[in-house]
């Protein structure tokens, strides 16, 4: 078994920094700018169509944090992949290969 890495001054500070950013996109800006199904919505947030189709419903129910931070993870990857190193791209997905 390997040794696990202790935390360091950088890494509780990045810790820090990455659990209060308030990453957030609402999710009807989200449509708008992406021409995505409901269905592929509840994807990106990990949760049923039934939940996502309660935000776009008469009597709509605000999505909860975590969903809206997974949209904006999801249009900074989409707007930034490019951008990103290759290096930084494996890490994130090792065992794929998108330009």
């Amino acid at each position: 078994m390997t040794q696990r890495k202790p935390l360091t001054a950088r890494e509780i500070a990045l810790l820090n920094l990455y659990s209060n950013c308030q990453l957030s996109m609402d999710v009807f800006e989200f449509y708008q700018k992406w021409n995505v199904t409901q269905r592929q919505i509840a994807h990106i947030c990990g949760c049923s169509l039934s939940t996502v189709e309660r935000w776009f419903g008469r009597e709509r129910r605000t999505p909860e944090p975590v969903y809206t931070r997974r949209l904006a993870e999801m249009d900074l990857l989409w707007e930034s992949w490019s951008e990103l190193p290759v290096a930084i791209r494996k890490k994130l997905c090792p065992d794929v290969d998108i330009d």
